[in-house]
C-alpha cells in the first residue's frame, strides 16, 4: 500500500499567536524573547527575518539587524495552550499522529485515499485550524516525512504543497543541501568544504562516498537526499513520560536529605530532556510513607527542558505533599506530557549567558557523565542512574530504582 504521509508546520507559532491576541503587531518586524540585550531571540515574524533575524541569535544582534523591530517577551503558557487546541483538531480528525514539537505534526494517511483523498482531507484539516484556532499553518504531503517536511518549508508562509510519488528527486535537487532535516552547521560546513551546496550533487555522489566522509550520518543524508526515508509516524501519547524513584534502606524524615535527592533527581532528568531534544509540560512528585500509603500531586507548566525552573517547581510540590510528618520510604520525580523541542521555550526569560551555561554543562555530562555536573544542594544524593538515550526505541523507560 502506498505511503501517504502528511507533515504539518504552524508558520512562525509563537508570533502568530502574539498577532491575534494584538492586532498591531500584523505586518510588523516582530521579536519574542529575552527583552535585555543580554537576551536570546525565541522566535521573530517573516518581517524581521527579511533583515537577518533568526531564532537563537543574541537579542542585541537581532536589535542591531532590525532597529524598527517591536520585541515583547512572550507567553509561553499561551503559546502551550494554543498547541493543545491544536492537537485536539489533528486527534479529532486523524488515526495516527506524531507531535514532534509544539508548533509541528506528522500525520499517517496511507489508506484514507480511498475514502476521503488524503489531498482533501489534509487541506480541510488545515482548514479547520485556520478557522477554529486563527493561526496560519503550511503543510507537505509525499510518501515519507523528509519529503514532505522539506515541502512544508517550500509551501511556507500558509501554504501547501504535494510531492506525487515519483517526482521526489527532482523536487528535492535544486535546494539547498541545508534544507534536509538533520543537516545542522557544523554538518553544513563539512559538505561545503567538500564543494557539495546543492542537493543534487548528492544524488549524483555513491552512497559510499558519503559513508566514508560522514559515516552512518552521510547514509542517511544520502538517502534522504534522494527521497528515501522509511521511518514511521510514532503515534503521539500525551501522557509519555520520563521518571525516576529512590527507595530507602531505611525510611528518613530528614526534609535536608530529601530535598536534595529530589533537587538530584529533578536535574538529572532535566539533562536527560534536553539530550533527547525534549520538553515537558507536566511535573509530578511522588512520596511513599513507611506505612505504605502513596501520595503523587502533578502540575501542569509551560514547556521547558530547563533545570532551574523544573527544581522550583518539584520543590514547591514536594512541600505541599509532606505535611504528615511521617517517616518516608521512597520518593519520585516524574515529567511528562513531552515534545520534541529544545531550549527554545525558555529564551523568552532566560538570558544567552544561561542558555549557554545549559550548553556548556551538558557537553561536559556528555562526554564526564551525567553526574559530572551538578548543583551544590545535590551532592549529598547519590547518583541517580544513567540512561544512554531514553528516547529512542519507543516511549522513555522508567529509570531503575536505586536503593541508598
Amino acid at each position: 500500500m502506498e505511503k501517504n504521509i502528511a507533515h504539518m508546520d504552524l508558520d512562525s507559532f509563537f508570533v502568530s499567536v502574539e498577532r491575534l491576541r494584538n492586532t498591531a503587531f500584523v505586518g510588523k518586524p516582530l521579536l519574542i524573547g529575552g527583552t535585555g540585550d543580554r537576551g536570546v531571540v525565541a522566535s521573530c515574524s517573516y518581517e524581521a527575518r527579511a533583515f537577518g533575524v533568526r531564532s537563537a541569535m543574541p537579542m542585541k544582534m537581532a536589535r542591531q539587524l532590525c532597529p524598527d523591530a517591536i520585541i515583547i517577551r512572550g507567553d509561553s503558557q499561551l503559546y502551550s495552550d494554543y498547541s493543545h487546541m491544536v492537537t485536539d483538531i489533528i486527534a479529532e480528525q486523524v488515526p495516527v499522529y506524531e507531535k514532534s514539537s509544539i508548533d509541528e505534526f506528522y500525520i499517517d494517511l496511507t489508506g484514507m485515499d480511498r475514502f476521503f483523498g488524503c489531498w482533501q482531507l489534509t487541506l480541510e484539516i488545515k482548514d479547520k485550524i485556520q478557522k477554529e484556532t486563527g493561526l496560519p499553518i503550511s503543510f507537505g504531503l509525499s510518501i515519507n516525512k523528509t519529503v514532505s517536511k522539506i515541502a512544508t518549508g517550500e509551501a511556507k508562509p500558509a501554504g501547501q504543497r504535494h510531492i506525487i510519488k515519483g517526482t521526489e528527486k527532482p523536487f528535492l535537487a535544486p535546494l539547498s543541501i541545508q534544507k534536509i532535516p538533520g543537516v545542522g552547521t557544523e554538518t553544513y560546513k563539512t559538505l561545503r568544504g567538500l564543494g557539495i551546496k546543492l542537493i543534487n550533487t548528492v544524488q549524483e555522489m555513491p552512497m559510499a562516498l558519503m559513508d566514508k566522509t560522514l559515516g552512518k550520518a552521510g547514509q542517511v543524508i544520502w538517502k534522504k537526499a534522494n527521497g528515501i526515508d522509511n521511518s514511521p509516524v510514532e503515534p503521539y501519547h500525551e501522557r509519555k513520560s520520563i521518571s525516576t524513584e529512590r527507595t530507602f534502606d531505611k525510611d528518613t524524615i530528614d526534609t535536608v536529605k530529601l530535598e536534595s535527592i529530589l533537587t538530584a533527581m529533578a536535574e538529572n532528568l532535566a539533562y536527560q530532556l534536553r539530550k533527547g531534544n525534549r520538553v515537558c509540560a507536566c511535573v509530578a512528585v511522588k512520596i511513599r510513607y513507611s506505612d505504605f500509603n502513596t501520595h503523587t500531586q502533578q502540575i501542569k507548566i509551560p514547556y521547558t527542558s530547563a533545570d532551574h525552573t523544573l527544581i522550583s517547581h518539584v520543590k514547591s510540590l514536594f512541600q505541599k505533599l509532606y505535611n504528615r510528618r511521617l517517616l518516608v520510604r521512597l520518593i519520585g520525580v516524574r515529567y511528562s506530557d513531552l515534545v520534541t523541542g529544545g531550549l527554545q521555550m525558555n529564551m523568552f526569560e532566560d538570558s544567552e549567558e544561561l542558555v549557554n551555561l545549559y550548553q556548556a554543562m551538558d557537553r561536559i555530562r556528555n562526554r564526564y557523565g551525567d553526574s559530572a555536573v551538578k548543583r551544590a544542594i545535590g551532592l549529598g544524593a547519590r547518583t541517580i542512574g544513567r540512561m544512554d538515550n531514553p528516547f529512542e526505541g519507543g516511549p522513555p523507560p522508567l529509570l531503575a530504582n536505586r536503593k541508598t
